[in-house]
Formats: C-alpha cells, sequence, structure tokens
C-alpha cells in the first residue's frame, strides 16, 4: 500500500507541475541617472583631466605636488625659516595662512596683509609659488596680485558671493570641501567660479565631520577616486586639518597619494607647541622631512 501511495504521489506531482508555467525573465527596472547639476566641473563637459600650471610647476593630471607650510604666519623669522626648509625637502609651493577663520574670537586671526607681504618675500626668495586663504570678497583682489594660488577654506565652500568673486580673477582657486558638504555640493560650489569664468579650479579634500571623536574630522579617502571619476578638476587631500594629530598626519598623506590624490597640502611648524594656531597637526621640522623623503619613494 505505502509504495502505491507513493507512485500516486509522483504521478499526482508530475501532473501538477504540468499546469506550472515557468516565470518569464523579469526585466529590471533601467537605472534613471539624476542629471548633473553641475557642467562645466564634469567630466561630461571635458573628458581629459585639467592640469593647471603655476611659475613651473603642473598640478593635475599624472603630477603629484606637495604644498607646505606654516598653518599662519606668524613673523618675519619663522615663514623665512619655514620656507628655506620647505625648499631645501623638495617642497613645491609655500602655505601660510594670513587672514584665519578661526572658531573663538579671541584666537590669533592672523597678521593680515602684513603677513601676506612676508609669506610673499619668502616665496620670492627661495623661489616658491605661495597659496593664502580669503575670507571675504573684499580681500580677494590684493590677495590675487600678491598670491599665487588663492584659498577657499572649508567654512566659505558655500559662500556664494565669494566664490563668485574668485571666479572673476584670472589666478588659481583651491576649494576646500566643506566639513559637512556631500561631493555633489562641492562640485556645484566649484561651479560657480567656473561659471564666473576663472577655470583654474583646485578641488581639496580637507576631512568631514563625524560622530567620530578620536580625531579632529574624518578624512574621506573614498572621495578621490570618485571625485576623479566625476571630475576633470585636480584633487588634492589635505591631512593635517582631517585628523588633527601631529603623529596620524603622515599615514594619511601616503594613503592619499596612493589612491589618486594629485597632491597634498602639509602643515609643520618650527615650533609646533608654541604655534599660535594649530599647532597639535603641524609636524616638527624632522616629522616634515621624513614626511617628504617617504612621500618621495611611494
Amino acid at each position: 500500500k505505502a509504495a502505491l501511495d507513493f507512485l500516486a504521489t509522483a504521478a499526482n506531482k508530475k501532473e501538477v507541475e504540468k499546469t506550472i508555467v515557468p516565470d518569464k525573465e523579469v526585466e529590471k527596472p533601467k537605472k534613471v541617472s539624476k542629471p548633473k547639476s553641475y557642467k562645466l566641473a564634469s567630466r561630461d563637459y571635458k573628458a581629459e583631466d585639467t592640469i593647471i600650471k603655476v611659475n613651473d610647476i603642473l598640478i593635475g593630471g599624472n603630477n603629484f605636488i606637495v604644498i607646505g607650510g606654516p598653518c599662519s604666519v606668524e613673523s618675519h623669522e619663522q615663514i623665512f625659516q619655514c620656507a628655506q626648509f620647505a625648499k631645501e625637502n623638495g617642497t613645491q609651493i609655500l602655505r601660510g595662512g594670513c587672514f584665519k577663520p578661526r572658531t573663538s574670537p579671541y584666537s590669533f586671526q592672523g597678521m593680515g596683509f602684513d603677513g601676506l607681504n612676508e609669506l610673499k618675500s619668502a616665496g620670492k626668495k627661495y623661489e616658491m609659488p605661495i597659496i593664502t586663504e580669503v575670507l571675504s570678497s573684499e580681500q580677494v583682489a590684493e590677495v590675487a596680485l600678491n598670491s599665487d594660488i588663492v584659498q577657499i577654506g572649508a567654512r566659505n565652500m558655500q559662500n556664494f558671493s565669494l566664490l563668485k568673486e574668485v571666479g572673476r580673477i584670472h589666478r588659481p582657486v583651491m576649494l576646500k570641501r566643506g566639513m559637512m558638504s556631500s561631493l555633489d555640493e562641492l562640485l556645484n560650489a566649484a561651479e560657480y567660479i567656473l561659471a564666473h569664468g576663472n577655470r583654474q579650479v583646485i578641488l581639496c579634500e580637507r576631512g568631514i565631520r563625524t560622530f567620530e571623536t578620536a580625531t579632529r574630522n574624518t578624512l574621506d579617502l573614498s572621495a578621490i577616486p570618485f571625485l576623479k571619476e566625476l571630475t576633470h578638476l585636480p584633487i588634492i587631500v589635505d591631512p593635517s586639518h582631517a585628523i588633527g594629530v601631529r603623529d596620524k598626519v603622515a599615514p594619511l598623506a601616503k594613503a592619499a597619494k596612493v589612491v589618486g590624490a594629485h597632491g597634498v597640502m602639509i602643515e609643520f611648524h618650527p615650533d609646533p607647541d608654541k604655534a599660535l594656531s594649530d599647532g597639535e597637526q603641524s609636524l616638527t621640522f624632522e616629522q616634515y622631512g621624513e614626511l617628504m623623503k617617504d612621500l618621495h619613494a611611494l
């Protein structure tokens, strides 16, 4: 009886299988890509990499550069000492803050145009282009006359009147990513500059704000390959502001080169513990020299 029941069940199963219509292959819905709100910054507009020439230095393409110097220009002696060391260790561009956007109004705000004059003199003596930040539209024209590259800081990434103003100058502009800004927002900010006539825009990843408190910010290294796919603009990484701890800057700088950044911007100081701003993230001369050797070897 058990054998008969089994055969009956098997026969019924075959009959049931005959009634089952095989599923047709379900067509997957086509992915609808959202139109980019930026155009001039897009690879669709320009497929090849933009390469920006500053004196004899090329930024972008297959080139890798180092921008180095103190967070702030503090004195004639300090910036000249930094410039000499930077030059001796293969740094291509000298940085130094003259107008400082500080969280506290009681913190050192920079030497202003006096600091810019010192930075310019140091760059001239050691034959290095210079970069410094502008905070307002009123500063742009005079800073552009004296600085080879004009920097827009993270806090001003979406200061649209300032972006329009630097869009009218004929100096390269380094645009830092805002601490809570998406890549789309960064590229749209760059679009403001490009759309107003200045096609010499350099992007800078400097870390974003997350829930992590061990570091000052979180360096978004994943942004580099994504940006290189989305845009033709050069991309620089600032590990100093991202990590905020001098002993951890070097690994991030080396990682930035490995993932394809076009350069890094590093802060160093003759005596970081006595620096008037961001001393905790500034490398010593010895650390900076070692980092330059390591970057050259990669």
